[in-house]
């Protein structure tokens, strides 16, 4: 089988066709440098947000230090606290025992000698 003449492409054809090819290229190439140009500014700005390990660790250790501080705070409350209430109980009693029971003995020694006086 032998190939028509005609079937065969002109000189002008294949440069246009290489032409076209080229120009392809440049599009495609074009396109890819624009995509990653977008991509290295979204890799750009997700790195301005992202934290190095030393600061990381650095402001653990200040969380760290202050929970530390309120805990110790947080206790010397609940010492004060304890220690209040056991001032308030001991000032109940001393309450009872300098009023009440002086006014109870006095109530009775009264009742105590009203039974005695009458036989």
């Amino acid at each position: 089988m032998s190939v028509p003449p005609t079937a065969e492409p002109t000189l002008w054809e294949l440069q246009r066709a290489l032409t076209q090819f080229r120009e392809d290229q440049r599009d495609g190439i074009a396109g890819l440098r624009d995509d990653l140009r977008a991509d290295i500014q979204a890799l750009a700005a997700r790195l301005e947000q992202v934290v190095t390990k030393d600061v990381y660790q650095s402001d653990q250790r200040l969380m760290a230090q202050r929970v530390d501080v309120i805990e110790r705070d947080l206790a010397t409350e609940r010492r004060a606290r304890e220690d209040a209430e056991t001032a308030a109980v001991a000032a109940r009693r001393w309450l009872i025992g300098a009023f009440v029971a002086p006014v109870v003995i006095v109530l009775l020694q009264l009742w105590l000698m009203t039974k005695g006086t009458s036989p």
